[in-house]
């Protein structure tokens, strides 16, 4: 019930394309139990899975579009910038066995900056004050380290879906 209650009040009051108070937008995700500091900014088309697992520092500013997709907890440290159209994703499947749900915490250090567009995977961790240029892919279990300025130009064949490869981790998934 919850859930449904949920998604009401995110399409009345946070992911309303008009421009609509932010602090109304930070009140309801903290009624829903998302944990969100002092000076925080969310802008206009933001979407939020389960506010419960949600977790911002002071002074954050969430950009217009930007979507968070946790299905686990997802930490945002204080003086975080998450521009235009960013998507934050805990979850992803099992794509060897039964495409089970896999998830997994993301943490976003204090001033780091993620710029339009950029995905950012369960299970990643970006370091204080750095930055993730944009359109790039932060995979699952990637350090990004602090002060760093991280970007993936050119795509690249990373394996085989069904024959594992030594990129991939233990458990055979890839995400």
């Amino acid at each position: 019930m919850i859930v449904y209650l949920w998604a009401l009040v995110e399409l009345l009051l946070v992911s309303n394309p008009f421009q609509i108070s932010s602090s109304l937008r930070v009140k309801a995700l903290q009624l829903f139990g998302a944990e969100i500091g002092t000076g925080v900014i969310f802008r206009p088309r933001t979407r939020v899975k389960f506010p419960w697992k949600l977790h911002v520092g002071d002074r954050c500013w969430i950009g217009e579009g930007v979507w968070i997709h946790n299905q686990d907890h997802v930490y945002v440290g204080s003086d975080v910038v998450l521009s235009q159209d960013a998507f934050l994703t805990t979850g992803s499947h099992s794509v060897r066995t039964d495409m089970g749900l896999v998830t997994k915490p993301i943490r976003i250090g204090n001033g780091a900056w993620i710029t339009s567009r950029c995905i950012v995977l369960g299970g990643a961790t970006i370091g204080e004050a750095a930055i993730i240029t944009p359109n790039t892919v932060v995979r699952t279990g990637l350090y990004v380290p602090p002060e760093s300025i991280f970007g993936q130009p050119d795509p690249q064949i990373l394996g085989s879906r069904y024959k594992p490869s030594l990129a991939e981790n233990e458990s055979g998934d890839r995400n």
